[in-house]
């Protein structure tokens, strides 16, 4: 078993105020009487798997209801993937933790190992984790997608189906650019004509990434040179042209500092700083002229930028939000117009590639059909002798493959074929059923007899015992309509289920809880004028007590009867 349910913990939801179950492994059976509130573990079980929470549902008097469950899986390979996929923790300590929370005011909130996700995510976890069955609740049996899977699980095809599904995919992608290239003439022109504007366009401009911000740059400088000329020109003047200039009088202080000096041979330093400020201010004053000249733009020259300026900035409203985007974009549809142009080459490259393709498609797909067909029949044998065991003596199941039309040896080229066929095949697949000798077999979903129905599904499941992955199998109530003989054969057939499954089974059969590994009984009580209900675990006096009363009483000789039963040593009375 890739993981067991081992503890289920509801909390507000219809009669259960608060409910922790620690769950065994195999054959699990649930009994009680009558509105007792069995309905609600399974009712639990659907919201974890992703089912519509109704308000209705949480407990009269409270604001939320909360289910949890914890699964411990064997290897946390197989689910850490999945949940990767979409942003989940991985399982830690061997657990996967499910939760789900609603409330009257219509939140709904869902997680895995503690992270938040969507119902959608808890539907595919629950198709892993649980296959449910109930007596309207068939779903995954009477698909024919599933039904599929399990002939393939039967016939050990599913490494051939995954090289089918991959291979038709990667058809499906080659015919839609063959489709999206041989579509309407006009409309191809329209976009050529659009490409080439938009491809000359751009590479006309012989853009660089990184030229916009430095042309900006160079752009206001030389948008403001007139302000920016007079200023450094009115700086320079007055260091070395006004009377008197700074220069001009730095002169005079020089010769006062000197004269200083004379006196003073210790303010020589004061000298050299005098000096040296004379000469960064020279210095200053050419670097201004520098300045001046370099910004002197020629009228035609500040034209010539400011245009450029212009067709970047409209090459970006176009095409993209930063240079580095509108090269991009122009590279692409450089490329889209060169597949375009040269379409006719392109139009035979892809039907060659989609010819091999489909020829590949064919050879898999008629090795996957052998496994089926082969397959088939040893399965639906499987079965009827499960039914046999069941109590339909002389019933009809046959597994009935439709195979879809495939190219003759010749036909290859037609292109359109496959891609209008199903990703899992070149068949289709019924499951179908005749209870009573000299009726046609129908197909299951067609059965309207929920008794018929629930012991085929159970006939289909020991038959598949060891290739259904499903780890955890919910029956509820599936045994009615069921009694004598046919009780104890699916009492058998239950505890089979449980070496390999981890099986939950809620019945009214005293035959199947005696062949449980373990049995829960709900009850209901009534308290202040509340109504709860309770689950425990009942064993040896408790639990021949339970049988007895699913028998009929508590006389001598159904508490008899239930003692033989669980000791597995007569056949009771229907």
């Amino acid at each position: 078993m890739l993981a067991t349910l081992s503890s289920l913990r509801i909390k507000n939801l219809a009669l259960v105020e608060e409910l922790d179950w620690q769950l065994h492994g195999g054959f699990i059976a649930v009994t009680g009487e009558t509105g007792a509130g069995k309905s609600v573990i399974i009712g639990a079980l659907k919201l974890l798997l992703g089912e519509r929470a109704e308000k209705s549902l949480i407990r009269t008097g409270a604001d939320s209801c909360t289910v949890e469950a914890a699964f411990d899986v064997q290897d946390c390979s197989a689910f850490d993937a999945q949940l990767g996929e979409h942003g989940l923790e991985g399982c830690e300590d061997g657990q996967l933790l499910i939760k789900r929370t609603f409330t009257q005011s219509g939140g709904n909130r869902q997680f895995v190992n503690g992270s938040p996700t969507t119902i959608a995510v808890l539907k595919q976890l629950g198709d892993l984790l649980v296959d449910l069955h109930g007596p309207h609740d068939h779903q995954s049996l009477l698909s024919a997608e599933r039904q599929l899977d399990l002939l393939d699980a039967f016939s050990h095809a599913e490494g051939t189906r995954r090289r089918y599904e991959e291979i038709w995919r990667r058809l499906n992608g080659l015919r839609e650019d063959h489709a999206s290239l041989a579509s309407n003439e006009a409309a191809l022109e329209r976009e050529l004509e659009l490409l080439r504007h938009q491809v000359t366009e751009i590479q006309s401009a012989d853009l660089r990434a990184d030229e916009e911000e430095e042309l900006q740059g160079r752009y206001s400088l030389a948008a403001n040179s007139r302000r920016l000329i007079e200023l450094a020109t009115g700086v320079a003047q007055e260091l070395t042209e006004s009377e008197p200039s700074i220069l001009g009088r730095l002169a005079d202080t020089a010769r006062l500092l000197r004269e200083l000096e004379k006196v003073d041979p210790a303010a020589s330093a004061m000298v050299e700083m005098h000096t040296s400020a004379v000469v960064e201010l020279e210095e200053l004053a050419r670097s201004l002229v520098n300045y001046s000249e370099r910004l002197d733009l020629d009228p035609a020259q500040l034209a010539e930028m400011e245009e450029r300026v212009h067709l970047l900035q409209t090459l970006r409203r176009k095409y993209g939000s930063t240079m580095a985007q509108v090269i991009e974009f122009g590279e692409e549809s450089a490329a889209r117009l060169q597949k375009i142009e040269g379409r006719g080459t392109e139009l035979l490259r892809l039907q060659g590639e989609i010819a091999a393709v489909q020829a590949e498609l064919v050879a898999v797909g008629r090795e996957l059909s052998a496994l089926r067909f082969k397959a088939a029949p040893l399965l639906s044998n499987a079965v009827r002798g499960q039914l046999q065991d069941l109590g339909f003596k002389k019933s009809e199941f046959e597994i009935h493959l439709l195979q879809l039309d495939t190219p003759s040896a010749t036909g290859l080229e037609t292109i359109e074929f496959v891609f209008a066929q199903k990703s899992s095949g070149l068949e289709s697949v019924e499951f179908l059923f005749a209870p009573n000798p000299g009726e046609p077999a129908k197909p299951l979903r067609t059965i309207a007899s929920s008794g018929e129905i629930s012991r085929v599904m159970l006939a289909v499941k020991s038959a598949l015992a060891d290739q259904d992955a499903v780890p955890l199998l919910v029956f509820d109530e599936i045994d009615a309509n069921v009694g004598g003989e046919i009780a104890h054969a699916v009492a058998a057939k239950m505890r089979s289920l449980g070496t390999r499954h981890q099986v939950l089974c809620i019945t009214h059969l005293p035959q199947v809880a005696a062949a449980a590994n373990a049995h829960y009984v709900v009850t209901k009580e009534f308290t202040e004028e509340r109504t709860y209900s309770r689950l425990g675990e009942v064993k040896t006096k408790a639990r021949v007590r339970e049988i007895a009363r699913m028998l009929g009483g508590q006389s001598e000789s159904a508490l008899a009867l239930a003692k033989t039963l669980l000791n597995g040593k007569a056949v009771a009375n229907g």
